[in-house]
């Protein structure tokens, strides 16, 4: 049996204000029935035109009773009574919710009607027009800088360590290296990708040895044989590195050299018995299997995640070049929504597609919202909730049968008369 609960008591201001109208339309249609019973009590037995007065007053008194015993039906027992088939929203408050979903489901929760809705709204046009307005940039921005940063807080780094043990680290043990490694670095090659990375590190080498001349001297004369004189390792080291400066600078300055050339086939090579090469791929299996094996790469793993963490929710929480680039490429994109219809309706037509597959393959789940929300309603409560918004105009059912039976009841009287 599911859980139910009551509607908490306290009413809203729009709620006070349904109840006092409610309350307004409940003494109307009443004192029209007090009003046709008085009538009624006050002609009983008269003759002439007071017996159609008296007809029509008992006419609509009748009219009034049975509107307001079909009414109060609705939500309570009249009167208090157990009659049956009263009080119907507190006893079939879960199958009017079923009800009430099938009709949603049926009638609104339809892709083409969803999609059609969507696109009418204009969706890339109203939120690049609400972006744009003084300070919701800004806003979206630090709303999504803290769900990011407090989602970065919560992974700790158990959850890294176990992340790296329990799934990555047998992943890559069971899947080969070889060929995916071969098949990447024959991408690169091919692309010259790797170009860039020369051209820094032969740059930054040729930088040091500019910088360090002293501790290359050093290191070589300590290399030098003990029987060689001390000026000899001297020229020696001097020649040496200044012979290492002009050689990383023609490196450096030369796309075409031959160090360069001599790389990139060894890279070129590397790639191939990486894919093809039966003995240098079990050598990178071996070496992979080594490397997994370390301890060391989980404390490394978690290092890592910590560093980067910390940069991250950083600058995720202050107000500092990361945010205020966010906050321009924010800006930057919903202007291109409003100036470029061909974006605009791309993005409209990707919205209408998501909502429309969404109720296409979910619609009756979304449905089964409404059903489980009644169901979880107090039956009482939920009456008068409902009363509460319609009751006001349940009212007029009321007057109108006070209106319409008296008007009845004098048609019946004087066709009496004529017959």
């Amino acid at each position: 049996m599911s859980a139910s609960f009551a509607v908490p008591p306290e009413l809203s201001a729009k709620d006070a204000e349904r109840r006092r109208s409610l309350r307004r339309m409940r003494l109307v249609a009443t004192s029209l029935l007090v009003v046709t019973a008085v009538i009624f009590v006050l002609t009983r037995d008269a003759e002439g035109a007071l017996g159609y007065v008296n007809a029509a007053a008992e006419a609509a008194m009748v009219g009034a009773l049975a509107d307001w015993f079909a009414v109060t039906a609705l939500f309570k027992h009249p009167l208090g009574l157990p009659i049956p088939h009263t009080a119907i929203i507190p006893k079939r408050k879960e199958s009017l919710g079923e009800s009430l979903q099938d009709f949603v489901a049926d009638n609104f929760l339809q892709p083409q009607v969803v999609r059609e809705r969507v696109l009418a709204v204009g969706v890339a046009e109203r939120v690049g027009a609400w972006v744009l307005e003084p300070g919701h940039a800004e806003r979206l921005v630090r709303a999504g800088s803290r769900i990011v940063a407090h989602g970065l807080d919560r992974i700790s780094d158990d959850d890294v360590a176990a992340l790296v043990r329990d799934v990555i680290v047998p992943k890559l043990s069971t899947e080969p290296l070889g060929p995916a490694a071969g098949q990447m670095l024959a991408e690169v090659v091919a692309d010259r990708a790797h170009t860039g990375v020369v051209d820094l590190v032969t740059d930054e080498l040729h930088r040091w040895l500019v910088s360090n001349e002293a501790e290359v001297t050093s290191i070589v004369e300590q290399r030098a044989p003990w029987w060689t004189p001390q000026w000899v390792d001297e020229r020696v080291a001097a020649r040496l590195h200044l012979e290492a400066v002009r050689w990383v600078a023609e490196v450096r300055d030369d796309p075409q050299h031959r160090a360069r050339a001599a790389f990139d086939d060894w890279l070129g090579q590397l790639a191939h018995d990486l894919q093809f090469h039966g003995p240098t791929r079990e050598r990178a299996e071996r070496l992979k299997e080594r490397v997994l094996a370390q301890p060391q790469v989980i404390a490394t793993s978690i290092s890592l995640w910590t560093s980067l963490k910390a940069v991250l929710v950083e600058a995720l929480t202050d107000d500092g070049l990361l945010r205020r680039r966010a906050v321009e490429e924010v800006w930057a994109a919903a202007q291109r929504l409003l100036d470029d219809p061909a974006l605009a309706a791309r993005v409209d037509d990707l919205a209408a597609e998501v909502a429309s597959y969404a109720v296409e393959h979910h619609g009756g789940e979304l449905a089964t919202v409404i059903s489980a929300t009644v169901e979880r309603w107090d039956g009482v409560e939920t009456a008068k909730r409902i009363e509460l918004h319609v009751g006001r105009d349940l009212q007029f059912i009321r007057i109108n049968g006070t209106v319409v039976g008296g008007l009845a009841g004098l048609a019946i009287h004087g066709l009496s008369h004529l017959m």
